[in-house]
């Protein structure tokens, strides 16, 4: 018999009162072939060998979440700018768990924002309600990163409060904030869509190209419709061609700048055959 004392359901402990690596009841001993057929995964707030306590069981269809966890979020734009006004309202509203950086809204990724929403999505799916708390909805980013965050969290049912500014207070993720701010996302990324292709449209007519500098010439198209006769993919016919000029002179096109060259080839013929 199993001599470990965690409850069912919940990940076992050692008996040195640590996280186990491996889930095992008694009956995983009595039946062997349990141990293949049953998986019950470790959740991500724990990790092996860490101190075992017990997590909120996971919640059922109607249930009512289990608690409350707030997790703070601070950021400042400069490394010469300071989070302590931020820092310090947001242990006056009595966030203790807080993810702070010193990172541009310009960068593609912002680690610590990463790091709180997962924690949030890793206890919201234990069934506690999580919300995240920022000093100023500027902090979390503007326009459509915002909006594409609200997205994000409302997909994971994670609550979002303002300390301060023009949306001060809580929201919930079914609330208006979220519809609003999920409109604006369509808005923008239809309003960046019309622009680019504006600007596309714009440039043929001056008779520019479009992106960036070619890395294709009429030696390796006939190489590569040369590589299709024979029945090759057009991943096999990437890495036998060579870019010849340019700062890529030497490396091998990618597979897409291969499709997009045979298929630029075959409108020109269709079109050539057509007149």
């Amino acid at each position: 018999m199993s001599t470990c004392g965690a409850p069912a359901g919940s990940p076992c402990r050692t008996t040195k009162g640590k996280v186990a690596i491996q889930y095992h009841t008694a009956r995983f001993r009595l039946v062997p072939q349990l141990a293949k057929a049953l998986n019950v995964p470790t959740p991500a707030v724990r990790k092996p060998g860490s101190a075992w306590a017990e997590l909120p069981r996971p919640r059922n269809a109607g249930d009512q979440p289990v608690g409350h966890v707030r997790i703070g979020y601070a950021r400042a734009s400069t490394a010469r700018q300071s989070l302590d006004t931020q820092l310090d309202s947001l242990a006056e509203a009595g966030v203790t768990r807080v993810f702070s950086e010193k990172i541009s809204t310009r960068a593609a990724r912002r680690p610590e924002l990463e790091a709180a929403v997962k924690l949030a999505r890793d206890i919201r799916g234990s069934g506690v309600a999580v919300t995240l708390v920022v000093h100023e909805h500027k902090r979390l980013g503007r326009g459509i990163d915002l909006a594409t965050l609200a997205e994000e969290l409302k997909t994971h049912d994670i609550g979002l409060e303002f300390l301060t500014g023009e949306l001060k207070g809580s929201h919930d993720p079914s609330g208006v904030v979220f519809t609003v701010l999920a409109a604006l996302s369509g808005m923008e990324r239809e309003y960046i869509r019309d622009r680019t292709l504006e600007g596309h449209e714009s440039a043929r007519t001056r008779g520019k190209s479009i992106g960036g500098a070619a890395v294709t010439d009429d030696a390796m198209l006939a190489m590569a419709l040369h590589l299709r006769g024979q029945k090759m993919s057009l991943r096999d016919i990437a890495t036998r061609l060579v870019i010849t000029t340019g700062k890529k002179k030497g490396q091998h096109p990618s597979p897409a700048t291969v499709m997009r060259m045979l298929r630029e080839h075959d409108e020109q013929a269709a079109t050539a055959a057509s007149t």
